[in-house]
């Protein structure tokens, strides 16, 4: 089976935010399959106040050690806010491969970041966060989320506050318009616990029965956990790697499987 082939006759539903889905459906298609965008997560701009309390907090940056970036979306709220210079000493760090990118094509420095899993645990792991006793962290995230980034360098001794920089939401999407996809849809990415949730939450009781026997791609083991909970019955095929290569790459092994086995 040939590269240009490697996904046909497969069709996909990319759950990412709307203009975040575009790539990765290039890519899909590119290897012969079909995309299919369905966004299951809004990213939205912050209140006023909430806008206020992060100004006062960039004013202050210059007395920060290290600034780390949880998602493409924050390193593009911290942008609009910060522009195109950041303090000379300022440390930078993502957590996953994309946010890496975008934040060197930002701000052309280098970025710390795990070579694999993109995640909190994967970037505590680092030797460079190891010893920070003392250290002024700010994290660049929407409003919520997980507390383990923040908590365990705390623990460490680093002295640790947020700049919330987006708020994320549930689309008003109707899943029917995956229902009656023709041909009908194989796989659904869900690379976010959020967007998995919401895709559930989106879904009337005949939906959920049908959303429940597709088989999910997720970048996580705590998504593909969240799936099973949920009530998924297939078990979620987990990406080591979160790049749009390493998902589509995921996805031709399971065609590929499928393949082998009819």
């Amino acid at each position: 089976m040939t590269e240009k082939q490697g996904l046909a006759g497969v069709t996909v539903a990319v759950t990412r935010p709307a203009k975040q889905a575009g790539p990765l459906c290039q890519l899909i298609e590119v290897k012969g399959g079909k995309a299919i965008t369905f966004p299951s997560l809004e990213i939205l701009e912050i209140q006023q106040s909430k806008l206020e309390q992060v100004n006062s907090i960039l004013k202050r940056l210059h007395l920060f050690d290290m600034a780390i970036f949880i998602s493409v979306n924050a390193v593009e709220g911290a942008a609009q806010l910060i522009g195109d210079t950041l303090p000379a000493k300022l440390k930078l760090a993502a957590v996953g491969n994309s946010s890496r990118k975008a934040v060197e094509q930002q701000w052309q420095q280098a970025v710390l970041c795990p070579n694999s899993g993109a995640n909190s645990e994967a970037l505590l792991a680092m030797t460079e966060l190891q010893q920070i006793k003392g250290r002024h962290i700010l994290i660049f995230r929407g409003q919520g989320g997980r507390e383990l980034l923040a908590q365990t360098l705390s623990q460490r001794g680093a002295k640790v506050e947020y700049a919330e920089v987006y708020r994320r939401g549930r689309p008003a999407g109707d899943l029917a318009t995956l229902l009656n996809q023709s041909p009908a849809i194989d796989l659904i990415t869900a690379t976010s616990n959020e967007s998995l949730q919401n895709l559930y939450d989106m879904a009337n009781d005949e939906q959920r029965n049908w959303l429940l026997s597709r088989q999910l791609i997720v970048i996580s083991d705590r998504t593909a956990q969240l799936a099973q909970q949920l009530g998924f019955r297939r078990p979620a095929i987990v990406s080591k790697h979160s790049t749009n290569q390493g998902l589509t790459n995921v996805m031709q092994a399971w065609h590929n499987k499928q393949h082998n086995n009819h």
